[in-house]
């Protein structure tokens, strides 16, 4: 039987990753990248050859980081057509030991994308901005941040089916419950829009960035997720317990967090002149 990857298989593919729990964001990168994978291949049968002939041109375009994430993704729907023979490896890819400055938020730029928020009188974003850094949250998390949640203090997350506890710090509270108030809010999730519906991953993106020039911060250092890196970093200065940053992340691997901590070469240099090896 010819190997085609037709309309209906998507489909069913794409219902068998809401039944396995997905998240809605891994199902339609999930979706989005196989359907690049369709207008790679045409309509032609797909054979190892043509996976192994895709995988090379990801390689040509995409970062290595971004190349493995869509080949992940095709395994995934080779395997559920039971085509497991066309699967292929992953690009290798050596560790960073630090990362670069031009990525990592610091302290003080986070400081002053607050500050240019508040100048725009948008105090949502600005509450938003400290509620992701504040709690380590995913975006896609932010529906969890209820009225009732911030009450008591913390909130249960579900994600990729499984639940963790995220606290809420006093200050956040007394911030967020004001808010609330202030929007004459009693109950369900504190960041919605207009029309009650939770804020979406690109609105707060897009308005993210519009913060960059006022905050004289970096485009390429603000987006949602480095606020992410940011919590997790100031969590581990502190705690230094990389088992439970995993824990707070949602992370089910802890090689997965190791990328959170990584330093700036800058950091690392100084860790180095402060060894005083050099007599």
């Amino acid at each position: 039987m010819k190997r085609i990857l037709e309309t209906k298989k998507l489909q069913e593919f794409e219902v068998y990753l809401r039944n396995e729990e997905r998240s809605a964001a891994t199902i339609e990168k999930y979706m989005h990248d196989i359907r690049f994978f369709a207008s790679f291949i045409y309509d032609a049968e797909i054979s190892k050859q043509t996976v192994l002939d895709y995988k090379s041109k990801l390689g040509d375009i995409y970062a290595v980081a971004s190349a493995n994430s869509m080949i992940a993704a095709l395994n995934c729907f080779l395997r559920f057509c039971g085509w497991q023979d066309l699967c292929v490896k992953q690009f290798k890819m050596q560790r960073n030991i630090y990362c670069s400055e031009e990525k990592e938020l610091s302290r003080a730029e986070y400081i002053r994308l607050l500050e240019a928020a508040n100048a725009k009188h948008n105090e949502r974003l600005n509450l938003i901005i400290q509620t992701i850094c504040g709690t380590g949250i995913r975006v896609s998390e932010l529906q969890y941040i209820t009225v009732e949640a911030v009450q008591h203090g913390e909130a249960i997350v579900n994600c990729k089916g499984k639940n963790r506890r995220i606290f809420i710090v006093p200050e956040l509270k007394k911030k967020l419950l004001r808010y609330a108030r202030k929007q004459g809010m009693c109950a369900g999730t504190v960041f919605v829009t207009r029309r009650g519906k939770p804020v979406s991953r690109h609105s707060i993106w897009k308005d993210m960035k519009a913060l960059c020039e006022q905050a004289n911060v970096p485009s390429s250092k603000v987006f949602p997720h480095n606020l992410r890196h940011l919590f997790a970093r100031s969590f581990y200065s502190i705690e230094k317990d990389i088992a439970k940053l995993a824990d707070s992340l949602g992370h089910a691997s802890i090689n997965t967090t190791r990328i959170y901590i990584v330093t700036t070469g800058a950091e690392h240099k100084r860790k180095m002149e402060h060894m005083r090896l050099i007599i």
